[in-house]
C-alpha cells in the first residue's frame, strides 16, 4: 500500500502520527527537558532499527523521515540548553546537550542491534 503513494503523502502522514506520538509522551512526561530527551532517544533508537533493517524507499520515507522526523526535536533540545545556559545553569546545559546526543548516538547503535538480533 505505501508503495503507491507519493512520497511527499507519505512523509506527510508520517509526520502527522510521528507529532502525534510526540505530544502523547509530552503530555505523560508533564514536558519540558524530560520529553525532550526521551523522544530524541526513543526517536533515535526506532531511526536506528528502521536503517538497519533496510526497508523500501517508501516505508523509509513514512517512518524515517515522517514519523521518526517529527516524533524527535532538535529545537526544543536546543532551546532547553540555551535557557539553561542564559538561566546560567550551565551544567544542566552541559549534561543536557552531551547526555542528549551520547544516548542519541547510543540509541542509533541499540536500534541497529536490535534489528540484527
Amino acid at each position: 500500500m505505501l508503495a503507491s503513494l507519493p512520497t511527499p503523502l507519505l512523509v506527510g502522514l508520517g509526520g502527522a502520527a510521528g507529532a502525534l506520538c510526540r505530544y502523547a509522551v509530552d503530555v505523560a512526561l508533564d514536558g519540558g527537558r524530560p520529553s525532550t530527551f526521551a523522544v530524541n532517544v526513543l526517536g533515535s533508537i526506532a531511526l536506528g532499527a528502521l536503517v538497519a533493517a533496510s526497508p523500501a524507499a517508501p516505508t523509509l520515507a513514512f517512518a524515517g523521515t515522517g514519523f521518526c522526523g517529527a516524533f524527535t526535536t532538535f529545537s526544543s533540545f536546543a532551546i532547553n540548553v540555551a535557557d539553561a545556559a542564559t538561566d546560567g545553569r550551565y551544567g544542566v546545559a552541559v549534561a543536557d546537550a552531551a547526555g542528549t546526543l551520547l544516548m542519541a548516538l547510543l540509541g542509533v547503535g541499540i536500534g541497529g542491534l536490535i534489528v540484527g538480533l
